[in-house]
């Protein structure tokens, strides 16, 4: 469990300099240079990653039961990550409505994912993670949302065809996800 916490805490801790450090961020990337900042940032990332990964795989193999959840949510769970899905191709699809709406999508599909598995996973290395990654995306969210007001930052309008691409490509993403790759990735078949 010691591998996967100290995964998880570099990887977010990375992930979290703008909400924590922005000015320290800001200078470090001056200092250093976009290409030796994004080495750096890509480097620990990816450390953070590996040992998270690794650490999640050890503790599955001896997992603490928390609590059980309803096989409901298991439902549930299938239509937030759906719906994540969407937000998370609203995030690359340029020009759609989403993300002229939302300004975020990204960090608003990463809370509909860890919720949705929070629903439906009780041990105790799976609220770990998907708790972490929850908290990380409503405080991230909240930081991008102050720093577009600072900014005065205005998203254009979206467009119906792009709109309608964003929401295909989401559905698609889910179902290759949801019947192929996370069983193949994960191991666990979220519909059997």
């Amino acid at each position: 469990m010691a591998l996967f916490i100290a995964g998880l805490l570099l990887f977010l801790g990375v992930h979290s300099l703008r909400i924590v450090a922005d000015g320290w961020r800001s200078r470090m990337l001056a200092r250093l240079g976009q290409p030796a900042w994004k080495g750096a940032y890509a480097l620990l990332s990816l450390l953070g990653f590996a040992l998270m990964v690794v650490g999640f795989g050890l503790a599955r193999q001896t997992p603490q039961q928390l609590w059980m959840p309803p096989l409901f949510l298991r439902h549930v769970s299938g239509l937030l990550v759906l719906l994540a899905f969407v937000l998370l191709a609203a995030a690359y699809v340029p020009h759609n409505s989403i993300k002229a709406k939302l300004h975020h999508p990204m960090l608003l599909a990463v809370k509909l994912w860890a919720l949705a598995h929070l629903l439906s996973n009780s041990a105790l290395h799976d609220v770990l993670l998907f708790g972490a990654f929850l908290l990380w995306a409503v405080l991230c969210f909240r930081a991008a949302r102050q720093r577009d007001r600072v900014a005065g930052t205005r998203y254009p309008a979206g467009r119906a065809g792009a709109t309608i691409v964003t929401v295909f490509a989401g559905l698609a993403g889910w179902a290759l996800f949801a019947f192929w790759l996370h069983g193949w990735l994960i191991g666990v078949r979220p519909f059997g």
